[in-house]
């Protein structure tokens, strides 16, 4: 189950005996001494994860993850940019919902919901250089694209009642982006502003307008990550339909060389079952054109039992590995490395 890269000729060295690549998305801690990253990288090599998705760079965290046979790739938030500094800076940059209030003021569910416009040329510079800083470093394997995406316009259902909000419908309040630029770029193409519609939560041009720039955006990205003969990878919605019709995420068409969909079955309040369901959809729209390795949300796992469920329905589907969210310990080393066989 190996896969060969969009952007190269040599296949990705395998997992295990199955050709299985899992990884891990990790937030280094400065405060973890180099002997306990040898130790623990050990022993998920040995469990059979191959990569490591780290929040922030850490030339400690990459080269001990390198050092234990592991890939290092760089995690980075992309449409949703909350730093001090940029919000000072370009605020105009900002995407603005349908009631008219931007992120850079008024950010919607959570503070650190400040999304950027795609549409903006210069908000693709900017991301485009953010690439580029992060992937000129020696010790960096490849870019992974998170918040690739528009704000959400439904939450998934079990988060409605941490919010006191019933998204039965969308509302105009996280329905984005309708700052100028979009709008004008949408009325060039169709004749008509998004504002004018009678109801543009319905418009199907309205909404493939808005998978085509976030589309633009990672495609782009690639872009850089092949001139750095580099892999790129995102972090997307647990599946296409559910990725377009929430957070205006069109992921099938984006040329990366794997993706995670985050397949948190409890944020969705389904069964360890639907895990499956979610890989093989993937799949299906996929058409073959890279590999899915299923992110899963470890404390929605109530027992040993239904992870190793888990896993297992993730891989019998078609998944090429399994990426973890949550405390990776020995207890879930173990439990991978059964399931894996």
């Amino acid at each position: 189950m190996g896969f060969r890269s969009a952007f190269g000729n040599e296949p990705t060295p395998p997992g295990n005996v199955k050709g299985l690549k899992h990884w891990v998305w990790e937030n280094p801690n400065a405060k973890d001494e180099e002997q306990a990253l040898k130790e623990r990288y050990g022993r998920y090599f040995k469990a059979g994860i191959r990569g490591m998705f780290f929040e922030a760079d850490s030339e400690k965290h990459f080269h001990a993850a390198k050092a234990a046979g592991l890939e290092a790739h760089r995690w980075m938030w992309t449409m949703n940019r909350g730093e001090k500094e940029l919000l000072d800076a370009h605020p105009e940059w900002y995407a603005v919902s349908r009631d008219g209030k931007s992120c850079a003021t008024n950010p919607p569910y959570v503070n650190y919901y400040r999304w950027l416009c795609p549409s903006k040329p210069e908000v693709l510079e900017y991301l485009k250089n953010q690439v580029k800083s992060i992937l000129d470093k020696d010790y960096v394997d490849g870019i992974h694209l998170d918040y690739v995406r528009y704000c959400d316009v439904v939450l998934p259902v079990n988060l409605w009642q941490n919010y006191k909000i019933d998204q039965s419908r969308e509302l105009p309040e996280y329905d984005f982006c309708y700052c100028e630029t979009c709008r004008a770029k949408y009325k060039a193409e169709h004749g008509v502003d998004p504002l004018e519609l009678e109801h543009p939560d319905q418009s199907l041009s309205w909404r493939k307008f808005r998978y085509d720039r976030i589309t633009n955006i990672v495609n782009t990205l690639a872009v850089v990550a092949k001139s750095h003969k580099k892999v790129i990878t995102a972090a997307v919605f647990p599946t296409p339909e559910v990725a377009r019709r929430i957070v205006r995420q069109d992921w099938t068409n984006w040329n990366l060389d794997g993706v995670c969909p985050m397949i948190y079955h409890g944020f969705y309040k389904e069964q360890v079952s639907w895990i499956g369901d979610a890989v093989e959809e993937g799949i299906h729209f996929l058409c073959g054109r890279f590999p899915i390795y299923a992110g899963i949300f470890l404390p929605d796992f109530k027992s040993d039992e239904e992870l190793e469920q888990g896993i297992r329905t993730a891989l019998s589907h078609g998944a090429s590995g399994i990426s973890f969210f949550g405390e990776v310990d020995d207890r879930v080393l173990g439990i991978l490395k059964k399931a894996s066989v």
